[in-house]
């Protein structure tokens, strides 16, 4: 997959968007990392995901993350959760705009997830016991895949690598922790070391780093002008 920085900013905004929304008027609901959310679907969108893939407890501001991203590649979210939170959920999206960007399944993911082949992207919440049962029944995209974990626990260096090397050993596996805040770890699976071609062109020694990009987006709503700035999605891998 090759990185496309125009479906990244286009789904940055889009979430920045659709989360002031929903907190004008939902109020402050599961409250994450600052900008994490707008990081996750830039990223999945960047990489032009197809299918990506989210086992949580419950929705959350991350759903509909993922969802805006999905919009962007002209993909799909499975999100699988609880049933009992199936309804809350579905009115989310629906008034979110994104209810055709998103498939709920209720089963246990463990069942189910070796239904889905070649995944490119997916998000788990390791606050889940089973999430390293999860990680060992994903079948991902070769050519290029991302896997987030959210409530990674500190004393777990290698949360995500640790569990994936093993099933793709013939694959390169590159992971980085605390991208943005705590608790969040980041792996990359590829068929070949061209990873940095798919995550664009970032520096590769040193310290140094692109500079952000900075753009603009018009409020109808309240006639202003607010300027952005996107993070590049860029780092280093250990």
């Amino acid at each position: 997959m090759e990185w496309s920085p125009k479906f990244a900013t286009m789904a940055y905004l889009d979430t920045l968007q659709l989360c002031n929304n929903h907190k004008r008027q939902y109020g402050p609901w599961r409250i994450q990392e600052p900008g994490s959310n707008e990081f996750v679907s830039a990223l999945a969108a960047g990489v032009k995901a197809k299918l990506i893939v989210e086992v949580a407890s419950h929705i959350s501001l991350s759903t509909i993350a993922l969802a805006a991203a999905a919009r962007q590649t002209g993909g799909r979210l499975v999100c699988m959760l609880s049933e009992s939170v199936l309804d809350e959920s579905k009115e989310v999206i629906s008034n979110s705009g994104l209810k055709d960007q998103v498939e709920f399944r209720t089963e246990d993911p463990s069942k189910i997830l070796p239904y889905y082949d070649n995944i490119d992207f997916m998000h788990v919440n390791c606050k889940d016991e089973n999430y390293t049962r999860f990680l060992n029944l994903v079948d991902v995209n070769p050519t290029g895949s991302i896997v987030v974990a959210n409530n990674v626990g500190d004393g777990d260096k290698k949360a995500l690598r640790r569990y994936l090397r093993g099933k793709y050993e013939k694959l390169t596996i590159r992971s980085l922790k605390h991208p943005l805040g705590k608790g969040m770890e980041i792996t990359s699976i590829s068929k070949n070391d061209d990873i940095d071609k798919r995550l664009g062109d970032r520096e590769d020694c040193g310290n140094k780093r692109k500079k952000s990009s900075w753009v603009a987006r018009f409020d109808e709503e309240s006639g202003e002008e607010h300027i952005y700035r996107v993070p590049q999605v860029d780092w280093f891998w250990s």
